[in-house]
């Protein structure tokens, strides 16, 4: 028996019931449904996915989450029990497993959509051409913030109009070191938009499995990962192995350095695979320009790292390119600029000559970009023009939120052995944020500069007393 037009009863528990408020609002666009475990968050948003399709004929909604096999391991299997719950006939609804997507007999649809970063669409150009009337984003905070960003400028494009639904999207998710906790930060210190609502979820704030979770969080061992499900805490303990503290990279975005007017530039050269090339502009420790270049020739790479060079007065010698991989043809097109080569010997100290205990350069230069950063030594202020991108999509706010996320994924290796220093390595780095760290690996290489740049004496070749060329090492 066909059960459209039909309206559910809705037993929201008290944080629930605030989310119902705000998905009712017009004036709200972000409802940030975040906490423990056992809150009730699937709850939620099936819940009101469900309502809308029988409230609004030919609807269309998303459900997006890191990976489409735990979404379906999870959210699709709390969508039965919702159903179930309001007795919604097996036969009212149909889930497409090719594509992915629950319909509605009135034509109303939702689609389960994969959030992962993927190498082959780095840019997420699979959500480009979608609309939406609204969404929810299940465990937002493993979730690229360019995806989410994406995904906010496709809802409002199907009946919103019609209907008169505000263009919202529900966040659930618990405690997280990523994005979201730059939105709790905000709640927390009373600081957000005016269209922004961020709830608190707690297990004891739902009544039918507060006994069932609390005696399962209890078994957790871990003090961080407890204090992450059972009391959804934002300030769990931090991983050991996190080299910089997340409050010290969101400063970098305010702090005072001492102004200088000693320019450098820092360039990562696009790599086999990888879409995009960056350079960043420097006056003493203080970030002021950025360029984002799509995927390019190293030729005209090598023109344009010339070009800048002049344009901005910058000497070669405090220019740093990265020289792994193809980047080595942009040092031999420049030459006078510093190449970078990660995996080569540490450099010495060069307050006193001595050897530093790292594994190679790239991660005594990322020791020393953490502590700098720890320390408030480094700031970035763009200056007006000086941030410009020919990659579709990156705005300065998803650079800066890529950025943020790139420095909290640093992380030490081998810290529990005696052995020379070491970061763990890009493709580590890749698992955790699904994308190579190009944003702070340039950011990185302005390090190279603190060490003296050290001159291969057996290649010079003398002639007539005269020198002929030399070539730079390190």
């Amino acid at each position: 028996m066909t059960q459209q037009g039909r309206i559910l009863e809705i037993n929201p528990n008290e944080k629930q019931f605030l989310a119902w408020k705000a998905l009712n609002d017009p004036l709200i666009k972000e409802i940030h449904y975040g906490g423990a475990a056992g809150g009730g968050k699937s709850w939620l948003g099936c819940e009101s996915r469900i309502a809308r399709a029988y409230a609004y004929p030919g609807y269309k909604s998303f459900i997006g989450r890191n990976e489409l096999s735990r979404l379906m391991a999870t959210v699709y299997v709390t969508f039965n029990k919702v159903c179930a719950f309001h007795k919604i006939h097996e036969d009212d609804w149909n889930f497409n497993g090719k594509y992915n997507y629950i319909e509605f007999k009135n034509g109303s649809r939702i689609d389960f959509i994969d959030l992962a970063m993927k190498p082959s669409d780095p840019l997420f150009e699979r959500l480009g051409s979608l609309e939406y009337t609204d969404g929810w984003i299940e465990e937002a905070g493993e979730v690229p913030f360019m995806a989410v960003d994406i995904l906010q400028s496709r809802i409002g494009r199907h009946l919103n109009e019609e209907y008169n639904i505000t263009p919202d999207t529900l966040y659930t998710y618990n405690p997280n070191k990523g994005w979201v906790k730059r939105v709790y930060k905000q709640y927390a210190e009373g600081t957000l938009p005016a269209d922004t609502v961020f709830i608190h979820a707690f297990y004891t704030d739902n009544p039918y499995t507060a006994k069932i979770y609390g005696a399962q969080l209890d078994r957790i061992k871990d003090k961080a990962m407890r204090a992450r499900l059972k009391l959804g805490s934002f300030d769990y303990d931090d991983d050991p192995t996190q080299m910089i503290d997340s409050d010290a990279i969101i400063d970098l975005f305010t702090n005072a350095v001492d102004k200088s007017e000693d320019k450098s530039m820092t360039v990562d050269v696009a790599r086999h695979g990888v879409d995009k090339s960056v350079k960043y502009l420097w006056k003493g420790n203080r970030l002021y320009g950025v360029r984002i270049y799509a995927k390019q020739d190293t030729a005209v790479t090598s023109v344009k790292v010339a070009e800048t060079a002049r344009d901005e007065k910058i000497p070669r010698s405090r220019i740093v390119v990265d020289e792994d991989g193809i980047g080595g043809a942009v040092v031999d097109q420049n030459r006078g600029v510093v190449g970078f080569i990660g995996n080569s010997t540490a450099m010495d100290n060069p307050a006193t000559g001595e050897k530093e205990n790292y594994g190679n350069l790239r991660s005594q230069c990322y020791y020393g970009m953490a502590e700098d950063i720890n320390n408030h030594k480094f700031a970035i202020d763009i200056e007006q023009g000086q941030f410009k991108s020919e990659v579709e999509g990156i705005t300065y706010e998803v650079w800066k939120e890529m950025l943020i996320e790139e420095l909290e994924a640093l992380k030490s290796k081998n810290v529990d052995k005696d052995v020379p220093l070491r970061v763990i390595g890009k493709d580590e780095i890749k698992e955790i944020i699904g994308r190579s760290p190009d944003f702070m690996d340039t950011f990185m290489m302005k390090k190279r500069l603190d060490y003296k740049v050290r001159i291969n004496m057996g290649a010079v070749k003398v002639t007539h007393q005269k020198f002929v060329g030399f070539n730079r090492i390190g």
